[in-house]
């Protein structure tokens, strides 16, 4: 599941903008920045890339104006899911985001419809190396929440959201090679799926996904690891 490349490459170049617009092209005094740049430089956007997309957003250079819209629905099988967007045309968007749900069994709702489900956290992923103890004791220092191992991925170091920066910083700087920073919305509670609702819900996140105005997709539904992967073949 996933943006392709040339789709990851046009969301993070709109992120980059958007963040630069809302709190300035100076990443020391802009956190939203400093992730969206942490993305350009996992997804290797060229450097020259990155600055245009920052002096759009400045307003040093012509660009187009986008807005943050955050849609709200239910997938199969009654998953809540979260629809974070950024678009230049809101209409289309909305149009479109619907049209997504009703193909794929699923509705769009209200807004705050399922927003209360999930907690609003900072997620910092730390690469593979060290013991899961010294991995903790770094991350409970830094001021961080929780560490969820993820087994040949590394870690996953979750942070209120204000403090994402500051924890990732101190990791950094406690010798850890770090991944990705990011904010993610993490459900409370999360629906199992099986049978045609796995399937219907993978390509109902796929498509989701695909769309040009959508940044991120949350939901909370849970499914076996090994259907997971048949699925995604």
């Amino acid at each position: 599941m996933g943006a392709t490349k040339g789709k990851l490459y046009s969301k993070v170049i709109k992120e980059i903008t958007v963040s630069s617009r809302l709190g300035g092209g100076d990443p020391s005094g802009n956190a939203r920045l400093r992730v969206a740049l942490g993305l350009a430089r996992e997804a290797n956007i060229p450097k020259d890339t990155i600055e245009r997309a920052i002096k759009k957003g400045t307003g040093e250079l012509e660009g187009e104006s986008y807005e943050e819209v955050m849609y709200e629905g239910y997938g199969p099988g009654g998953v809540a899911v979260l629809v974070e967007c950024l678009t230049d045309n809101r209409n289309r968007t909305s149009a479109d985001v619907r049209s997504v749900f009703g193909r794929h069994g699923g509705n769009l709702g209200a807004e705050g419809a399922v927003a209360w489900m999930f907690h609003k956290k900072g997620v910092v992923t730390v690469k593979p190396g060290p013991a899961e103890d010294a991995v903790l004791e770094k991350a409970l220092e830094a001021g961080a929440e929780d560490v969820l191992p993820q087994g040949s991925d590394g870690f996953e170091v979750r942070t209120a959201p204000a403090d994402l920066h500051t924890v990732a910083v101190s990791l950094e700087s406690a010798g850890l090679s770090l991944g990705e920073q990011k904010w993610m919305y993490l459900p409370q509670n999360t629906v199992q799926l099986d049978g045609d609702n796995a399937k219907k819900m993978l390509k109902l996140m796929d498509a989701l996904e695909d769309n040009d105005d959508v940044q991120n997709v949350h939901a909370n539904f849970e499914m076996d690891e090994s259907l997971m992967e048949s699925l995604s073949q």
